[in-house]
């Protein structure tokens, strides 16, 4: 055989290597986690905790609208209403002619993705009215004004995961059964209907703003009386789409001496305006003693979306770090956040998702630069996610750490709170009723703590 001088070199290289390696096997293995050097580890920094409220915040762009009533034993009452904009038909074209009359009339709210609270035993009684003027104001306080005749009602538990089998009424043709995402179907006055839509000429469907001028739209809210709630909770409805609507059925003569039936869609969207009018009564509670005491540091803090309460944190010895420890690298940093024990029992389980924020200079939210450095598509290694297994959420704020340590960020306030689980919200949720007890750092049982993991250097 013979061998060219490439191929010699490049067999002496290979004798080289294989004879210097004193453990072949381990070859290719990944370094053993437990034996990476992380440096050491400080976690006993000082961590402030404040429960405060939540601001005001427009609902009128919400992905999801919240409808609902929850009896919380450790967070009061929570409810929420929902007024709709009822636009005319996508054509702009409709005409009911002089002798149709409407077989039935139905509001069908569409379920979004989330649900929070009781769907086992608890009866949901939602009302439903027209508005007394467009929608004008789309904040979470704003009380929406409504006409006291009742249009109708919804009386039953809120199934949110389970499809149903709907007909289409097509003219001309045979009808079809279908099945569609979970809805709360709610049947309408058909006397109302008839006069206010049916009996209307043409003209008065030819804009989307001539139809809102006349017809205003739609408010429904829960009947607290006439619901069995035992706890309560939260449903939110996709008005993102077309999705809801107001579905007449409607029998018109032709042309042919003959009747059709068919149906049309008024839809509901938040193209058109839509807005939640969100309450929380903390009565009694101990949140309610956290907001007025705001000066005193409890064993536990709270967290509820909806635009109830978060928790604010401080870091105050970080800024002196560096005069305890010398000057520092920080290898990781973690803030794990513990959530409290006996807190939490179905139907209201811990928070899916929370996020966590600062603010910046004017006191606005922003992010932490670990997210900001990840990028949208990182929010999962950023943290936030409920770990059921050992009951707590995990941050990895290592630059965000760093930054406070060298005083190139200054801590204006770090919030916790909240967020959907579909997007990471920086703002007070109005997508997400979770909620969370969490420790603060005087818990001996449930503590936050920060993990620091440093390497010192000159």
């Amino acid at each position: 055989m013979k061998f060219t001088k490439q191929d010699l070199l490049t067999l002496l290289i290979g004798l080289f290597l294989f004879a210097s390696c004193k453990n072949p096997g381990a070859v290719g293995l990944d370094v053993d986690p437990s034996a990476a050097l992380e440096g050491t580890l400080v976690n006993n920094e000082q961590i402030n905790s404040q429960t405060i409220k939540e601001n005001d915040i427009p609902t009128g762009g919400l992905t999801q609208h919240p409808i609902g009533y929850m009896v919380d034993p450790i967070f009061g009452k929570t409810e929420s209403s929902l007024a709709m904009t009822v636009a005319p038909p996508a054509t702009l074209t409709q005409d009911f002619g002089t002798n149709s009359t409407l077989d039935s009339a139905v509001l069908v709210l569409n379920l979004g993705t989330q649900f929070y609270g009781d769907t086992t035993t608890s009866k949901y009684s939602i009302d439903v009215y027209q508005l007394t003027n467009k929608i004008t104001n789309f904040k979470s306080s704003d009380v929406q004004a409504h006409n006291s005749t009742l249009l109708g009602n919804f009386n039953s538990k809120i199934f949110p995961k389970t499809p149903i089998k709907i007909t289409d009424i097509v003219a001309g043709k045979a009808d079809t059964l279908r099945t569609v995402k979970a809805q709360i179907r709610i049947p309408l006055n058909k006397a109302f209907i008839q006069s206010t839509i049916l009996a209307q000429p043409a003209a008065t469907f030819t804009t989307n703003a001539k139809f809102i001028d006349y017809f205003k739209g739609l408010y429904a809210e829960i009947n607290k009386t006439s619901s069995t709630i035992a706890g309560g909770g939260i449903a939110f409805i996709d008005l993102a789409t077309t999705n809801s609507y107001v579905q007449l059925v409607y029998k018109k003569p032709n042309t042919s001496n003959g009747i059709d039936t068919t149906s049309v869609n008024f839809p509901i969207s938040t193209a058109n305006g839509a807005a939640a009018n969100i309450k929380h009564d903390y009565t009694g509670t101990d949140i309610q003693t956290q907001l007025t005491n705001t000066s005193t540091q409890y064993n536990v803090t709270y967290l509820q979306g909806l635009v109830g309460v978060k928790t604010k944190l401080s870091f105050p010895n970080l800024a002196n770090f560096a005069s305890t420890h010398g000057k520092v690298i920080v290898n990781k940093a973690e803030l794990v956040v513990d959530v409290s024990n006996g807190s939490f029992a179905n139907p209201f389980a811990p928070a899916e998702r929370i996020a966590m924020y600062r603010w910046d200079i004017a006191e606005q939210p922003a992010n932490i630069p670990d997210l900001t450095n990840l990028g949208s598509a990182g929010a999962g290694l950023f943290g936030g996610a409920y770990q059921s297994l050992n009951n707590r959420y995990i941050f990895n704020i290592t630059a965000y750490v760093q930054g406070l340590i060298d005083k190139t960020i200054t801590d204006y306030g770090t919030f916790l709170a909240p967020s959907s689980t579909t997007a990471y919200e920086i703002t007070p949720s109005g997508t997400s009723a979770g909620r969370a007890v969490i420790g603060s750092f005087g818990n001996t049982t449930n503590k936050i703590k920060l993990n620091i993991y440093y390497t010192k250097i000159n």
